[in-house]
């Protein structure tokens, strides 16, 4: 056999391929081709020894046409991962079986504060933790007292979901408060100072306050760490917040969720956790309240803006970029209070804001949708029987931005519009026409 004495050109597909270190190719015994350029394509992954004796040969199954792969490979691939759920399974199964259960044994009453969606889910999950426990609800409506009194149901929010037996309602603050072992505060934001104000007499100073609200209060910037010590006029006063993504609904009915608690007091966030956690609802704790609070707050007015793009029918390309940009502004301020960088992509700050942004049970995604739509704000929050905090929160929001020397043009745009003084369509060509920079 004639060896190949035509010119040869070589295609090199490794990136670690240069002029000073070519890979040796080695012919033997090539039979005699015709006269033109050959091309050789080299796609080895490793870095070449220099030397120019023959390159040991491979492995015979390392260089087995991948088609006709020997089946033993599948099934080791298949046992390995079966071995590693089997592995993470035993784990978690020990770690249940040395979780406390001390604290649902001797809490004997929760207190609810307010009757709106969240916080009869969470009065409905608590009730069913412990049949033995109290849970009390504390609501303004004398409707939804009795609805919850004598129907087990709220009427407003649930009228086909039965609430336990052991949740009751009342009007009266002493009775609902007396005795109570944790507290859970769902009046939104906006009147939270006002009401704890009002029932502050009937608050003992050692219980510790759940909060479940999320947003900024407009004219004083405050979050509900913030709030609550400040209006019961107790610095001390045990705070923890509850955040993630979750909506009322699929929670109501019991499909998996899973959410934060976060306090700066860890045997308390522990407590909590323990409180809340269940079969279809994880817990995580976290000790960045500042984190889960701001993050909570912010997502709200990005899906707003969310909502806007999905109203005005500017395709998935815009969504995903407004998102973006959104979660950077988030990122920015939220650093810059304070907040871990874990809490912005954790549960509290991706998953709650994709949750938000995305999903039609958001209110806060619809009142942009109708805002795209051409509806004006006033009509919109008229027809709407629950709180969107983000209309409220866009503009504590920007003031906050201010404060802290953060350009935050997308959530800006959205307490523009919020505020009347800019069109959707207007805020688009504004944020298009933004100078092109690099992304940070």
């Amino acid at each position: 056999m004639a060896a190949i004495s035509e010119p040869v050109s070589l295609l090199n597909l490794n990136p670690l391929f240069t002029s000073k270190n070519p890979y040796p190719i080695h012919f033997l015994n090539l039979s005699k081709l015709p006269s033109k350029t050959v091309l050789i394509a080299t796609c080895c992954a490793a870095t070449p020894s220099p030397s120019p004796s023959p390159s040991p040969s491979l492995p015979q199954d390392s260089i087995q046409n991948p088609l006709h792969a020997s089946p033993e490979r599948p099934r080791d691939r298949r046992k390995v991962v079966r071995l590693a759920w089997e592995k993470l399974v035993r784990w978690s199964r020990s770690w249940r079986s040395k979780a406390k259960t001390d604290v649902l044994e001797r809490t004997k009453k929760v207190v609810v504060l307010g009757g709106g969606s969240f916080g009869t889910v969470m009065a409905a999950h608590v009730a069913n933790r412990k049949a033995q426990m109290e849970v009390s609800m504390l609501v303004r409506d004398p409707e939804v007292c009795q609805s919850i009194n004598e129907n087990h149901c709220n009427y407003k929010y649930f009228p086909e979901h039965k609430l336990p037996e052991n949740v009751t309602a009342t009007s009266d603050a002493k009775k609902a408060l007396l005795g109570a072992d944790y507290c859970l505060h769902a009046v939104p934001v906006q009147f939270s100072a006002s009401f704890l104000e009002g029932i502050a007499e009937h608050v003992e100073p050692g219980l510790p306050f759940i909060s479940l609200s999320k947003g900024l209060e407009l004219n004083t910037l405050r979050m509900m760490s913030q709030i609550i010590p400040q209006a019961l006029k107790n610095p001390r006063q045990p705070f923890i917040a509850l955040s993630g993504p979750s909506f009322a609904l699929e929670l109501m009915n019991k499909l998996p969720t899973a959410m934060v608690v976060a306090s700066k007091d860890k045997k308390l966030a522990n407590a909590v956790q323990q409180l809340l956690a269940s079969s279809y609802l994880r817990i995580s704790t976290s000790s960045d309240v500042i984190g889960v609070e701001i993050v909570g707050a912010l997502k709200n007015v990005l899906a707003i803006a969310a909502g806007i793009v999905e109203g005005m029918n500017l395709g998935n390309n815009s969504m995903a970029a407004l998102v973006a940009q959104g979660c950077s502004e988030i990122r920015w301020l939220a650093t810059k209070m304070g907040a871990k960088p874990a809490t912005i992509t954790g549960l509290t700050g991706t998953g709650d804001i994709m949750l938000t942004c995305f999903v039609n049970l958001s209110r806060n995604r619809r009142v942009g949708v109708r805002l795209g739509s051409g509806e004006t704000l006033d009509d919109i929050l008229s027809s709407m029987n629950q709180v969107a905090e983000g209309v409220s929160t866009a503009g504590a929001v920007i003031a906050l931005a201010q404060k802290y020397n953060v350009k935050m043009p997308v959530l800006t745009a959205v307490a523009r519009i919020v505020d009347s003084e800019l069109t959707p369509k207007k805020a688009v060509l504004e944020l298009m026409s933004l100078p092109q920079v690099e992304e940070v």
